[in-house]
């Protein structure tokens, strides 16, 4: 007779379980940015992660389900700031804190934000129904208490569509565009304070822009 799991040893197989498809996502966004889809593969996605290639399968069934979790996760961290947004919120801290975020995530995950920049050049062949699904409703949504936040005459009604790709596209050019960024400015890398100077100059102009005045400090 098969022993019947206590709750115990229901979370613990929930963390292992968690712990590992954390582990294989990881190192997808390592392997796929060095390869690409094409030449990624499960098993150096588990040579990478250090699970049986057999682990991987159970976890995310084939390659291409890897490839767009990994995809949409990517999009998902990076939005995460935009959930719960509502009319109710001040513009200046909304769209400070997304752009803070957003310059973290590009700092800490700039393979991630590499690997989604090649994807949607390639005309997003695995992304298409999550774009004109599940994320076009997220963008329509913001857009929407952006337009509410001008309609209360709290930001100026500039187009919340093309906001919100402005501070896509700005946020992730650190990260996209690395080579250029050093080149240009002669660093090998870019610091902490570097990455400061460039969120708070990204804030300055989008909030200005916008016609939202940060709140005093006191």
């Amino acid at each position: 007779m098969a022993k019947r799991l206590q709750p115990r040893d229901q979370d613990a197989g929930g963390a292992i379980r968690q712990r590992n498809e954390r582990d294989i996502l990881d190192a997808a966004e390592r392997v796929f940015s060095r390869h690409g889809y094409r030449g990624a593969s499960l098993q150096l996605v588990a040579e990478e992660a250090g699970l049986p290639k057999s682990n991987v399968l159970y976890y995310m069934k084939s390659k291409k389900a890897l490839y767009v979790r990994l995809l949409e996760g990517v999009m998902e961290r990076w939005n995460m700031m935009l959930d719960d947004i509502s009319v109710e919120d001040d513009p200046a801290e909304v769209l400070s804190a997304f752009i803070r975020s957003k310059m973290e995530m590009s700092r800490q995950h700039p393979e991630a934000s590499r690997l989604f920049a090649g994807e949607i050049l390639q005309g997003a062949p695995f992304l298409q129904d999550y774009l004109r699904g599940e994320l076009r409703d997220w963008v329509e949504s913001r857009a929407e208490v952006f337009r509410q936040w001008a309609d209360r005459g709290l930001m100026d009604p500039v187009d919340p569509v093309s906001l919100i790709f402005l501070i896509w596209s700005a946020t992730q050019h650190y990260a996209d565009f690395e080579a250029q960024v050093l080149g240009i400015t002669g660093r090998e890398r870019l610091e902490d304070d570097d990455m400061a100077r460039v969120t708070g100059f990204l804030t300055q102009m989008v909030l200005k822009g916008c016609g939202v005045t940060p709140k005093a400090t006191p």
